[in-house]
């Protein structure tokens, strides 16, 4: 049964809370950060991703960046522009996105959760990104950063959400740079927390939809803080971690599309030639092609937009991984016609964000440095947790979710 336990929180002065909250530390690189918190001495990015306040030319692995992230954090402490509340709450974190809103509860979820499989997970993790991240709670003694859960929508928790929402006001409710809304209420009504915190125990299993390195990374360290006190009682806050949990039907998962910057040796017309084994091949010319159906794909190359459609018999419906349409474009393209093996190794293939658009694909085929451009339909929730639930994992850079949660506007400390 799932974890939600209320904590003090570390949040920002209202007046500082849309200046204080950054986008996560991995959807944007250095340079970007540095442009980014340029000006803005109140970005978390200083925290998240500290080597914006060092020498351009810092490994980013050192431990100079893991000790920066730790002064600058007991500096926004010190300023009070991180505050911890006086006494364990629960948060409502509401965003908005082309005019739908999704209610996400922030709680602390469990690390035995995570270790016992009750949280469920889709996708690997790499040693290298978890090391990255474990240094940084390590250092910070905190989880700066919320990750993102789903959990099946539970009409009582949606009553006491729209309850809490519709007779508090937010304390946080800003429009961001990019035009999604984000809002924020405190429980700190002990009769409420409680009943949530009781519904959630009779949630079989929660899913982890964003941030699988920083779930890794928040769980590992909490473990290892077990391990290393001999006084252990299990009710530590290093034994829990910050997430936020959205119930499975307000999600929106677009699809994340794939770059490829050579034909492996094929002529464009080879190519288009092999496609026809697998596909159903229609050239669409000049104008943007969306995928309009699961096993519907479109592809830009040559300066033109094509369909794809997969023939019967080149996938599988009833099995929660064949029936994935980066499965059916690995097995049928990637792999056999393209040679790339291994996605997520590999420096001929990149990824984009459906959040981009089109556009971003046929312009990086245009300007030369990519040769094809994949698009995709994007995963359902269903495909999703299907996976999870079997055990199984879903191939690299599947499910994109937006609206992205905010770091910054609560923290949580592991003491």
């Amino acid at each position: 049964m799932a974890i939600l336990k209320a904590f003090r929180g570390w949040r920002p002065p209202q007046d500082i809370a849309a200046a204080l909250a950054s986008r996560p530390y991995d959807v944007l690189d250095s340079q970007e950060a540095r442009v980014e918190a340029e000006g803005n001495p109140y970005s978390l990015l200083h925290i998240i991703k500290p080597e914006i306040d060092l020498a351009v030319d810092v490994n980013l692995y050192s431990e100079a960046v893991y000790q920066k992230a730790r002064q600058n954090f007991d500096a926004f402490r010190d300023k009070k522009w991180l505050v911890q509340d006086e006494k364990e709450c629960l948060y409502i974190y509401a965003q908005t996105m082309n005019g739908k809103t999704q209610y996400g509860i922030v709680g602390c979820a469990g690390v035995e959760d995570y270790l016992n499989n009750v949280i469920k997970k889709h996708e690997l993790t790499r040693p290298d990104k978890e090391e990255d991240r474990m240094k940084h709670v390590r250092v910070t003694n905190a989880n700066m950063e919320p990750v993102f859960f789903s959990y099946p929508a539970n009409q009582q928790i949606d009553a006491i959400v729209a309850h809490v929402v519709k007779n508090n006001t937010a304390v946080y409710d800003f429009t961001a740079d990019d035009g999604f809304g984000h809002h924020f209420w405190v429980i700190d009504d002990a009769k409420v927390i409680q009943q949530l915190i009781d519904l959630f125990e009779k949630i079989p299993s929660t899913y982890v939809a964003d941030g699988h390195h920083r779930t890794a990374a928040a769980a590992l360290v909490g473990n290892e803080k077990k391990q290393d006190n001999p006084n252990h009682t299990g009710t530590e806050e290093y034994n829990f971690f910050l997430a936020v949990h959205f119930p499975d039907d307000q999600l929106t998962i677009i699809d994340y599309n794939r770059l490829v910057k050579d034909l492996n040796g094929l002529s464009e017309s080879e190519f288009l030639q092999k496609l026809e084994a697998g596909f159903v091949v229609e050239k669409k010319g000049k104008n943007q092609y969306r995928p309009n159906r699961l096993h519907n794909f479109a592809m830009y190359v040559g300066g033109n937009w094509y369909s794809l459609t997969a023939r019967e018999g080149t996938f599988n419906d009833h099995d929660p991984i064949g029936v994935l349409d980066v499965t059916i474009l690995t097995k049928l393209v990637l792999e056999p016609l393209l040679d790339i093996m291994d996605q997520r190794r590999s420096k001929r293939i990149d990824f984009v964000g459906g959040i981009r658009g089109l556009g971003e694909l046929s312009k990086r085929v245009d300007e030369g440095g990519m040769e094809v451009a994949f698009a995709l339909y994007p995963v359902s929730m269903k495909q999703l947790i299907d996976i999870a639930d079997s055990g199984n994992i879903m191939p690299p850079k599947t499910t994109w979710f937006e609206p992205k949660l905010r770091s910054g506007l609560v923290v949580h400390s592991l003491d």
